[in-house]
């Protein structure tokens, strides 16, 4: 019973530490992606082109052949 005494704060010190380091890491920008920015614009935007223009006549329906 007398090693939770020393183990429990050991646990606590340890995970304080654990969130400290994420805290810091974040904030200095380790998580940062840098490389999704640079390779979306070699993806074509297929969603924005079916969507109907606000001029468009409504009554015109385009034929599949």
């Amino acid at each position: 019973m007398s090693v939770i005494y020393v183990l429990l704060p050991i646990a606590f010190g340890l995970g304080i530490a654990a969130v400290w380091a994420f805290v810091r890491a974040t904030r200095a920008g380790q998580f940062d992606d840098l490389e999704t920015p640079a390779h979306r614009i070699l993806h074509d935007d297929e969603g924005e082109t079916d969507a109907p223009s606000e001029n468009a006549d409504p009554k015109y329906t385009p034929h599949c052949d």
